[in-house]
């Protein structure tokens, strides 16, 4: 197994004397977490010959005009990742940060479109994730589901044909989800797909409200009866859709650092969080794709708590919603939110 990159140098943690808040990440794209090291690594071993010579060089690369010029360079990395072992690397890699990171339960996407596209199956990208996950528990504390993603950008057919190509891993797999290139690929165009996943007993979260409009919010509510929705920071466009997403709890799984450097907002001191959490709505904070924003679950925390002024309470209930969000069964949850009430701020 490939070693795992050392954690980046970050600010003063939000955690206290007992360690970081007890959290659930419910918002974590896989390839997402492939830092430059571990990409070069897996380069080597399979023969790959990335566009950067050092790994300073590909990490200078990590300046987003936008959500498509990230998206691209997200695609291009992607090549290194082939086999079983592989994808098994690269999810113990994240494990071992969201550790440290006070992760207790992760629910982690993937894209098979952008690895069945460069002809690695999906049985190949489940198996090797799942490798790492089954031992997650034991090895670093931390209970996993996983959610597949449909690329936005490619077309229905497309994420009907994987579904298809999934359904004999489907009972390792919790939800559906929808990602990649939001504008001018609503919700809308994934409803028959989203109804497969349902009537297999899945559970359904889309990204919508980043840089798409609210709009799409409602599509994914209304058209794709989703149990999540993702970013959906853009719902505060919309007075109705507020009170709406209030009144039924629907979980926002907010990304702080990843709004920041997407440029959906240009200053985190701006961030809708703390007017989100005024209107009653159900938000947690998570990390998105770590290793190209600058920060993992943690360093979220932290940097909304310096850039936002929120206080130890204000964290807390940030941590006991990313459990209530989650697809947890009732007795974990409860045990989970047992351990956030008890872990002291050290004020």
């Amino acid at each position: 197994m490939a070693s795992s990159p050392s954690l980046p140098p970050s600010a003063p943690s939000a955690a206290s004397d007992t360690g970081p808040w007890p959290k659930a990440e419910l918002h974590l794209h896989i390839e997402g977490t492939l830092e430059p090291e571990l990409a070069f690594a897996l380069a080597e071993r399979n023969g790959v010959t990335l566009p950067y010579a050092t790994e300073d060089e590909l990490r200078r690369a990590y300046s987003f005009a936008d959500l498509q010029s990230f998206l691209n360079l997200y695609y291009a990395l992607m090549a290194v990742l082939r086999t079983e072992d592989d994808f098994a690397d690269l999810a113990d890699a994240y494990l071992a940060r969201a550790k440290e990171q006070g992760v207790r339960h992760a629910e982690i996407f993937f894209d098979p479109q952008a690895h069945t596209a460069r002809g690695v199956p999906v049985g190949t990208v489940v198996d090797g994730l799942a490798r790492a996950l089954d031992r997650a528990q034991e090895t670093y504390g931390i209970s996993t589901r996983l959610i597949m993603c449909f690329l936005r950008d490619e077309s229905a057919e497309s994420a009907l044909a994987t579904f298809e190509a999934a359904r004999p891993h489907l009972h390792r797999i919790t939800a559906v989800g929808l990602d990649s290139a939001e504008v001018g690929h609503p919700p809308t165009k994934f409803k028959e797909v989203f109804a497969l996943a349902r009537e297999a007993g899945l559970k359904c979260v889309a990204h919508a409200g980043e840089e798409g409009p609210a709009a799409y919010v409602w599509e994914a509510l209304d058209v794709l009866a989703v149990d999540r929705i993702d970013h959906g920071v853009r719902c505060m466009e919309d007075e109705r859709l507020v009170a709406r997403l209030a009144a039924e709890q629907v979980p926002l799984t907010v990304c702080p650092l990843s709004n920041v450097r997407l440029r959906v907002i240009d200053d985190l001191g701006d961030h809708p969080l703390p007017a989100m959490l005024d209107a009653g709505l159900l938000v947690t904070v998570n990390s998105d794709d770590p290793a190209y924003f600058g920060g993992y679950a943690d360093d979220n925390f932290t940097a909304v708590r310096d850039a936002l002024g929120f206080d130890a309470e204000t964290l807390r209930t940030l941590a006991r919603n990313s459990f209530r969000a989650s697809f947890l069964d009732e007795a974990t949850r409860e045990r989970y939110l047992a351990e956030v009430d008890a872990h002291a701020t050290g004020a």
